[in-house]
């Protein structure tokens, strides 16, 4: 049986790592390093330095695995998603049989918070599905993006007696506001869905790299701020050749 941890290691910033899995990253034997390679080497670069900074025992092994690459523009997305997720757990199984032994525990370091918006759980399912290995699983949870978020802009994300929603680009851009819904997250919006909203009550809080030193925040009225957060978008996905980035929509009070 072969112990895989799965640590959510926050938005960026070293700091947000838990006491909890500080500890959980030192019992590990072995910490794997998915590499999305030259399409955003700083996602390496941040786990690489929380390996170097928590890490104390020196028979620990680092292995980087190539993260496949996930078609972005297929027209059915959900196709998409599984034959990436298909991929990655062939080159997880053959790292963890190639590098951890069995009775070994590993470690994957998960940005943000395993549990919300993440594939590493999905692919370690199939990894477990497949019965090339016995796997167990155990999940760390972390900081995510969207508490970074609120606590960069020093607000709350609920309001007394209020629904918090949380939801994607894609499904903001299909269907717009959602009714009886006044305070919305979105996560994965790769099209600046936020500019299409015919609403004139909204608010915005929007972070981009949050916890890291290219950390963007722009708050305001949306349409007085979605220019402004078009334009730092576009110039720093084109600087970074990646973008991470979230943002609450607010209803005003009447």
């Amino acid at each position: 049986m072969r112990r895989v941890l799965l640590i959510g290691i926050g938005a960026g910033d070293p700091d947000h790592m838990t006491v909890q899995a500080i500890r959980a990253l030192q019992s590990a034997d072995l910490v794997l390093l998915a590499d999305k390679g030259e399409r955003a080497p700083e996602l390496a670069d941040v786990r690489r330095a929380i390996f170097e900074r928590y890490v104390e025992r020196p028979d620990v092994g680092l292995v980087e695995i190539t993260d496949p690459p996930r078609d972005r523009t297929a027209a059915d997305y959900a196709d998409a998603v599984a034959d990436w997720r298909r991929r990655r757990a062939d080159a997880f199984t053959e790292a963890l049989r190639d590098h951890l032994p069995d009775g070994g525990c590993g470690a994957f370091l998960v940005w943000g918070d395993p549990c919300l918006y993440d594939s590493m759980i999905a692919t370690l399912d199939e990894v477990r599905a497949a019965g090339d290995l016995d796997v167990e699983i155990e999940v760390i949870p972390g900081i995510t993006s969207v508490q970074a978020l609120a606590a960069r802009h020093r607000i709350s994300l609920t309001r007394v007696g209020r629904p918090l929603q949380v939801t994607t680009g894609r499904r903001l851009g299909r269907d717009g506001m959602p009714a009886g819904v006044d305070d919305v997250i979105v996560m994965l919006d790769g099209r600046a869905a936020f500019a299409d909203l015919p609403e004139t009550s909204l608010d915005i809080f929007w972070g981009a790299y949050l916890g890291t030193p290219d950390e963007i925040l722009v708050s305001g009225d949306l349409h007085a701020v979605d220019d402004e957060i078009q334009a730092r978008r576009t110039e720093a996905r084109v600087r970074k050749g990646w973008i991470m980035d979230t943002y609450l929509l607010r209803r005003r009070e009447p």
